[in-house]
Parts: C-alpha cells; sequence; structure tokens
C-alpha cells in the first residue's frame, strides 16, 4: 500500500464503522455492541498511529477537484500530526469511559455511531491541504457533533444542541465568506507555511485582507469559545453526556484553535499580521475571554458548568500563544493544545464518575468522596495541579513558554498578557482545590465549600438531568464505607489521562 494511502483509510475506517452503526441492526446484547465499537476505535487509533509513524511531512493525497483551483486533497505537517495525535487519545480513552457511563443510557448504538463519525471528520481535518478541504471538514465535524451534545433528547439538550448549532454555522460563514475574498488574492490557497498570499495581488488591498482576517479569526474563535461568541460551550457541555463533554472540551474546541493557528502562520503569515490593529484587537479579546471565563468558573456552581466556563478560559491560551506570534508563544500554543486536551478530557471523566456515581452535580456535593472513590479523586488532584500550570506537571511547561512569548509584547501588552495569565492561575486554583480539599478533609474546609454554595447552579440537578432536588445529603454522606470507583472501565481511561498529564510534563521540562 502506498504511503499517501494511509491518510484515506485512517478517515474512511472510522466513518465507515460510524456508519454501519448507525444504518446496521440494533445490537441486543450490550457486551457485543461495546467490544465492536471498542474494537472500531482501536483500529481507528492504530490506523491513526502507523499514518503518523509512515508517511512523512509534505506527502499528499488528491480527492477530487471542483474546478482547476479548488481542489480536495490531503497533506501531512507537523501541526496537522499533532493534532491527529491528541485527537486519538483523547477519543480513546473517552470512549472506553463510554462502556461504563453509557450503561444506562438510551440510543447507545446511535451515541458509538456519530462518535466515530466525528472522530473520521476530526482526522481529516488535521490532515486536510489546503483552506477548502480545512472548511468542509470542519462543516461536517459541526454537523456529526451535534447528536453528541442532544443525546438524550430532553428539552434541555435539544435547545443546547440548536444553539451549539447555530454559534458554529454563524462561525463557519465568516471562515467562508474570508475563504472566497482570499481565493483572490492568493495564487493557491493550499497552507504555507510563511502564508499564501501574492504580495503583487494584494498591494492596495491591505486594509480588507486584515479586515477579512480579523473576520476569519473571530469565525474560528466561536468554535474555540471566543469572547463575545462564546455563549454556546457553557450551555452545550453540561448537557451531553460526559464522555461526549470531555472530546467536545478537550478536542472540537480545539479545532477552532487549529483553524487559527493555520489562518495566522499559513494563509495570511505572521510577517502580514504582526503589528496590526488585528494582532491588537484579537489580544485584546482573547485577555478578555480568559479573565472571563475564570471568573465565571468561579462564580459557577454547578460541576461540569464550571469545567465548561474553565474550557472557555484555557483554550484561549492556545489562541494567545498564536496571537503573540513568536517562537516562544507558539511553542506554548502547541503545547498547549495537547496538554489542555488530555487534561481537560481527563476532568470532565472525572465529573461523569462523581455524577453517575452520587447522584450529586454541584459542586458542594462531593464532600468526603475521597474515602469512597480514592483512585477517581487522587486523578482529580493530579489533573487540576496540571490546569493550574504546577510544576512538573504539564500545564505548567505550556504556560511556561505562553509568558516567555506574552513578555516580548510591546507596549503595555507585554505587562497585562503575563498578568493575566497570572491572575487565571489564581482563579483557577480557587474553583478546581476547594472541591479535592472538601473530597479528602471534609472538616471545616468541606463545611466551608457548603457554606458558599449559595448563588447560580441550585438547579443543576435538574438541568442535567443526573440527580434530584434533594440529593445533596450531609457533608459525611460521601464518607461512609463502599469503594465507588472500582469498575475498571470508569478509572482506567481517567488513570491514563492523569499519567500522560504527568509524563508530559516530565519529559517537556
Amino acid at each position: 500500500m502506498g504511503t499517501s494511502l494511509w491518510l484515506l483509510l485512517s478517515i474512511l475506517f472510522p466513518s465507515l464503522m460510524g456508519l454501519a452503526f448507525l444504518l446496521g441492526r440494533k445490537s441486543r446484547h450490550r457486551t457485543i455492541l461495546c467490544a465492536v465499537a471498542g474494537a472500531c476505535l482501536c483500529v481507528s487509533a492504530l490506523l491513526a498511529a502507523v499514518t503518523l509513524a509512515l508517511v512523512s511531512n509534505e506527502t499528499s493525497l488528491l480527492l477530487f477537484s471542483l474546478s482547476s483551483s479548488l481542489l480536495i486533497y490531503l497533506k501531512v505537517d507537523s501541526l496537522g500530526k499533532l493534532f491527529v495525535g491528541i485527537t486519538c487519545a483523547a477519543w480513546l480513552a473517552a470512549g472506553f469511559f463510554s462502556f461504563y457511563y453509557m450503561e444506562k443510557e438510551e440510543k447507545e448504538q446511535r451515541y458509538y455511531g456519530f462518535y466515530l463519525l466525528t472522530l473520521g471528520a476530526l482526522i481529516g481535518l488535521g490532515f486536510s491541504g489546503n483552506l477548502v478541504t480545512f472548511y468542509l471538514f470542519y462543516e461536517a465535524m459541526t454537523i456529526l457533533a451535534m447528536p453528541l451534545v442532544l443525546h438524550s433528547q430532553s428539552k434541555e439538550a435539544v435547545m443546547a444542541g440548536l444553539k451549539y448549532l447555530f454559534y458554529s454555522l454563524c462561525g463557519a460563514y465568516m471562515v467562508l465568506f474570508g475563504l472566497l475574498y482570499l481565493s483572490r488574492y492568493t495564487n493557491t490557497l493550499t497552507f504555507t507555511l510563511g502564508g499564501a498570499l501574492d504580495l503583487e495581488l494584494i498591494q492596495g488591498k491591505e486594509p480588507f485582507l486584515l479586515a477579512t482576517a480579523f473576520i476569519m479569526l473571530l469565525g474560528f474563535g466561536v468554535k474555540a469559545g471566543m469572547f463575545p461568541l462564546h455563549g454556546w460551550l457553557p450551555t452545550a457541555h453540561p448537557i451531553a453526556p460526559a464522555p461526549a463533554s470531555g472530546v467536545l472540551s478537550g478536542i472540537i474546541v480545539k479545532a477552532g484553535a487549529l483553524g487559527c493557528l493555520r489562518v495566522v502562520y499559513y494563509v495570511f503569515g505572521t510577517g502580514f499580521l504582526q503589528g496590526s490593529w488585528v494582532q491588537q484587537a484579537w489580544l485584546i479579546l482573547i485577555l478578555l475571554t480568559i479573565l472571563l471565563g475564570s471568573a465565571m468558573a468561579l462564580r459557577e456552581k454547578g460541576w461540569k458548568k464550571r469545567l465548561a466556563y474553565s474550557t472557555i478560559s484555557q483554550v484561549s491560551y492556545v489562541l494567545l500563544g498564536c496571537a503573540v506570534m513568536n517562537p516562544a508563544g507558539l511553542r506554548g500554543s502547541l503545547m498547549q493544545m495537547a496538554f489542555h486536551a488530555v487534561t481537560k478530557c481527563g476532568l470532565f471523566l472525572v465529573a461523569g464518575a462523581m455524577i453517575r456515581e452520587t447522584g450529586k452535580t454541584r459542586v458542594d456535593g462531593y464532600i468526603g468522596l475521597g474515602r469512597r472513590m480514592p483512585v477517581v479523586m487522587g486523578c482529580y488532584v493530579v489533573l487540576s495541579l496540571s490546569l493550574i500550570g504546577i510544576p512538573p506537571l504539564s500545564g505548567f511547561v505550556s504556560k511556561w513558554y505562553l509568558a516567555q512569548g506574552a513578555l516580548d509584547l510591546p507596549g503595555a501588552l507585554g505587562i497585562l498578557a503575563p498578568a493575566v495569565l497570572l491572575v487565571s492561575a489564581l482563579l483557577t486554583a480557587a474553583y478546581l482545590l476547594p472541591i479535592a480539599i472538601g473530597a479528602f478533609f471534609p472538616g471545616r474546609a468541606g463545611a466551608s465549600l457548603k457554606e458558599g454554595a449559595a448563588g447560580p447552579g441550585l438547579d443543576e440537578e435538574r438541568r442535567e438531568g443526573q440527580g434530584s432536588p434533594g440529593s445533596l445529603g450531609s457533608p459525611g454522606s460521601l464518607g461512609s464505607p463502599g469503594r465507588l470507583d472500582a469498575n475498571p472501565a470508569m478509572y482506567l481511561p481517567i488513570v491514563a489521562l492523569a499519567a500522560l498529564s504527568l509524563l508530559f510534563g516530565i519529559f517537556t521540562l
């Protein structure tokens, strides 16, 4: 088999298996269904791994052409390999967690069908060779991921799914406008490191092209949860099943960040954007998003919704590294893309296990839980410290390079950006660590957590459909004997992600 065909196979296999799940006869035996889904996930990850290992950079494969200038083709580069690698790792972990979490859910076969189809679209997104191909896979990913959000088909889930779709399509149309306008001022829409603009064609059109770049960054920023178009994210994440929330937060929002990286480094080029009003305006929006997301996470008492607001803040770190447009910032951005995918996916799986076993969806409902779920809560501590940025965990390394890149910014932004990173880290500690303290030390710290729980989120149990109004119980109710995390399908994916978060930090320091 030619090496370029591995590209096609890595996309086709999960896509075809996903269609088979949707169109095939409904399985009556859940064990067989999970075994087949697990096998499909493993083979998909293996095909992707073989592609990453065997296919060299700049290898391409033409799929078809819409016209002489609109080619749909795949191409391998380092950025695409990184995205595909982290996608498969997170998808595999969340997929195996689904075998535990989805046991009591209906329409499980449909869930695995769309789960595999979305994986195929994301692999295609990573291996897209030009902006047109990227846009097609981007739209496919948006539509195929929607059923994961509205899986329960409750009124809240349907509204969350529609909100996700509306925001995503608005962002996609911004990108489409930029794509159509750019086609007049480039010799090719192929991703070219350094930019693909034709210097002769753009003379006198620079203001329009800068506006186009800003519109495209806003469009991709919708998927990344960037202010002011972030509203879909805290609505969709709490409603989706926990493993779907994990990949939404860990991977799908990164598709927007990947689009921004492509626009800045492979379409317009940093030479065209650096020092322009586009860079400054984009940086201000990113810094606002980082602070807004962290502040809202601290205020929010619904557990999964708190993590959703956290994602708004943390994914903007990736955008910040892209927007500073220097080597240190870019390195930090790519590291944050990978490390946050592992960490936040792990945190959502932890949240899913906590909610599934206790029926409680508020952050004040887990006092004393460390005694009954020691493995899961231990992993929670590791993942939380990584998200905060404590050495030697991976989050520290990415944030270190981001701060270095931000310090090189000219003027007030060179002071403001590192300060925002520091404040955000403190806020992250404030909204994550009290849960761990209450779980392992349910004395005064746990009582404080419950006393401070008044505020937004009182109806989270009803909205998420996974608890009851009277399920909060007393502070010591979770400290009674009996392990709740004895199921390997629950804790092994979480342990694997926590271990990766630690190992990435150690080996990249």
